[in-house]
């Protein structure tokens, strides 16, 4: 029986990256992995995803080429050509994470990992044993009962990414990301979209303004929208699919090539051998304290099989966490309440922090400020005026509470507001920080004037 350290169950972002931690603090450290190293973020998740998403934007640029005063004729997309591109990135990164494996003399061992008692795992009938083993084997597309995935007209993420030819009309049932991420591009490479949404706005998550800015720029686009509507059946006996949506209204049939179901994950704890362990569940997630341990000694689990965000990145700061404090370092423990969200969509989303709702619910007087991209130089030389930075401050301190941003490029602009909030910055040290003229960044700052009622540009 091979015996190391550690062994890492799941080789997504955050198994490879706990991996990877594990062996520079010195652990004789193995992983596990049933189909391709990087996991569904790498191969089928959050890369090849932005990979379509970057397709998209280009397209977009060319059929409006003419706003920029350039002539493009005859732009057209291939369909089979933006797959394969996808795929090509997503396969490069897998052979980056398999390098990243021998730089750092991780055992990768492919196969399906179960756990035993006696921290032990069993991969395809071969044992082995480690003093830490950490599970980090991640989610997959929730399926409802009323809307059960097919793989040909009823789909999950997967499918969406690897379909072979182009639907005419496509409805997506949930607007979280990865909703609103595949609407948006198929939408923009001539597909007819409808978005089903079973809560009141698209993107729920989100501050309210966002969801109703999104709402906007989607409808401008020619998505079709349906919020307080829920998918109630499918019928796919036909040339197509059939849905049947129930609305305030009453019930309607929508007709597509196919439908996407993105409401949500499910966690891959079903035979791991969690059960045969002792591995306390609750509601689909492994029960972990602040450190990631469960409930038996020597059992870690981390990433979307936990009850945080089911975020890539958290996974990764989850791993490291826990190997550094089986190491034996001085860590504490993550603040889920600085945890940055972003969706790829254009117009991007990202935010951290409490909205204006949850920081009125939980009592605060708050200053709010809001500047719009429309009045940013560089949005208007760049063409991307849609959307806005909105930042919530308590008023009494000056406790950065929230920063809620809908744009170009701002996926790329929050870290500053995550950042600011982990150093405890007031409204006062980001108005006082001077941002470059002109970017997309300098908007960050004049929200946060306007929040204190010395906002120059509007």
């Amino acid at each position: 029986m091979s015996k190391y350290d550690i062994i890492v169950l799941g080789s997504g972002p955050g198994g490879y990256v706990t991996a990877i931690r594990a062996s520079q603090l010195g652990f004789k450290t193995a992983i596990v992995e049933k189909e391709s190293l990087g996991g569904v973020c790498l191969n089928w998740g959050c890369i090849p995803t932005k990979a379509l998403l970057k397709s998209a934007q280009v397209f977009e640029y060319l059929k409006h080429a003419e706003d920029y005063g350039l002539s493009v004729k005859g732009a057209d997309k291939d369909f089979g050509a933006i797959v394969k591109r996808s795929r090509g990135v997503a396969e490069g990164m897998s052979k980056g994470v398999q390098f990243l494996m021998k730089k750092n003399k991780i055992d990768v061992i492919q196969g399906y990992g179960k756990l035993k008692t006696g921290k032990k795992v069993d991969v395809d009938g071969k044992e082995y044993s480690a003093d830490h083993i950490i599970i980090a084997t991640g989610a997959r597309s929730r399926e409802l009962p009323s809307l059960p995935q097919d793989g040909k007209k009823v789909i999950g993420y997967r499918e969406a990414m690897s379909i072979k030819e182009q639907p005419k009309k496509m409805i997506v049932v949930g607007s979280g990301a990865i909703g609103v991420e595949f609407a948006y591009f198929y939408n923009s490479i001539g597909t007819e979209v409808t978005i089903v949404e079973y809560l009141p706005n698209v993107v729920p998550v989100e501050d309210e303004e966002v969801s109703k800015q999104l709402e906007r720029s989607f409808k401008k686009n020619g998505i079709k929208i349906m919020t307080s509507a829920e998918v109630t059946k499918v019928d796919t006996s036909g040339a197509g699919v059939k849905a049947t949506v129930k609305t305030k209204k009453g019930e309607e049939v929508l007709e597509a090539d196919v439908v996407l179901s993105a409401v949500g994950i499910k966690t891959n704890i079903e035979n791991i051998g969690l059960e045969d362990v002792g591995i306390a569940v609750d509601r689909d997630k492994i029960m972990v304290n602040d450190y990631y341990q469960t409930n038996i000694p020597g059992y870690y689990a981390i990433g979307d099989v936990t009850p945080g965000q089911a975020l890539a990145h958290v996974a990764s700061a989850e791993g490291i966490l826990c190997v550094e404090k089986i190491a034996g370092m001085h860590v504490e423990p993550i603040d889920y309440g600085n945890i940055p969200g972003c969706t790829y969509c254009a117009p991007e989303i990202a935010s951290v922090g409490l909205t204006e709702k949850q920081a009125k619910e939980q009592g605060y007087e708050i200053k709010v400020g809001k500047f719009p991209f429309s009045a940013s130089g560089k949005a208007s030389a760049s063409g991307a005026k849609d959307g806005f930075v909105k930042v919530i401050f308590d008023a009494k301190y000056g406790e950065w509470l929230g920063c809620h941003m809908i744009g170009a490029g701002v996926t790329d602009m929050i870290a500053e507001a995550v950042l600011g909030r982990k150093l405890e910055t007031t409204g006062h040290e980001v108005l006082k920080a001077i941002h470059p003229h002109p970017t997309m960044s300098e908007a960050v700052m004049e929200a946060v004037a306007d929040a204190y009622d010395e906002v120059i540009h509007l």
